[in-house]
């Protein structure tokens, strides 16, 4: 039987790991042709061989998103292959250490800047013409509650998130008014994730949602006619 996103073309960043990879495969088993991307070569073949395993439809395209003109290559690379893009998951960002503000780390600040927010613009930008010729394109950005939400010791991730919100939102709002294409924040509280295990390195992993929580949600989002802009908590009770 074909699957809710069948013949549907997705676009997931930091593919290889956690919810990016848990997203993925959800996409994949719903019927998406997926295409992965982050550092991790090698991890990402995993997530593929998973994909192809159960009956899916990837492609890898290995790439530092912080990479000068590396999104704009990945763009041209997909437009050969695809006219389109349906779904648009951005999963990549990296966390800062967690220092006071008056001790963050400007190499490492800038280096979060760059992937968690010159990034996520970047792949608006560039991948705009294609989402433009989807008859259904959707767009998901995960965040945390850190970017509404100051939390001591956050300052660097939390500026970040925050910057990402403000671009999504300000995104939501002009593609509202000309195309048809949706945008959608997702914070996945909390997973069971390397970054959140970095975190709160004393935490029991058990206590926590594992990711394929937040990919099943995604994926169940976007079989719904949600409004642009829209915003939700992913909590255990999904």
């Amino acid at each position: 039987m074909a699957g809710p996103l069948e013949g549907q073309i997705a676009l997931v960043t930091g593919a290889s790991r956690g919810i990016g990879a848990a997203t993925a495969r959800a996409l994949a088993a719903a019927g998406a042709h997926v295409i992965l991307t982050a550092r991790d070569a090698r991890a990402l073949e995993t997530v593929e061989e998973d994909i192809h395993k159960a009956g899916g439809s990837a492609t890898i395209a290995p790439l530092d998103l912080a990479e000068q003109d590396g999104i704009s290559r990945l763009a041209a690379a997909i437009a050969q292959r695809w006219d389109h893009l349906d779904i648009l998951v951005i999963c990549a960002a990296i966390l800062p250490e967690l220092t006071p503000v008056t001790l963050i780390d400007q190499a490492s600040f800038n280096r979060a800047l760059t992937l968690n927010v010159l990034a996520p613009q970047a792949l608006l930008a560039a991948f705009a013409p294609l989402l433009k010729r989807s008859d259904n394109a959707r767009i998901i950005g995960l965040t945390s509650s850190v970017g509404q939400t100051p939390r001591t010791y956050w300052g660097a991730y939390g500026a970040t998130k925050a910057a990402f919100e403000n671009l999504l939102e300000c995104h939501a709002q002009e593609v509202g008014r000309i195309t048809s294409t949706r945008v959608a924040i997702i914070d996945p509280g909390a997973t069971r994730t390397k970054m959140r295990a970095r975190a709160y390195p004393g935490e029991d992993p058990a206590t926590v949602k594992p990711p394929e929580v937040v990919a099943d949600r995604i994926v169940a989002l976007l079989g719904e006619p949600f409004e642009t802009g829209h915003r939700e908590r992913v909590d255990a009770a999904h």
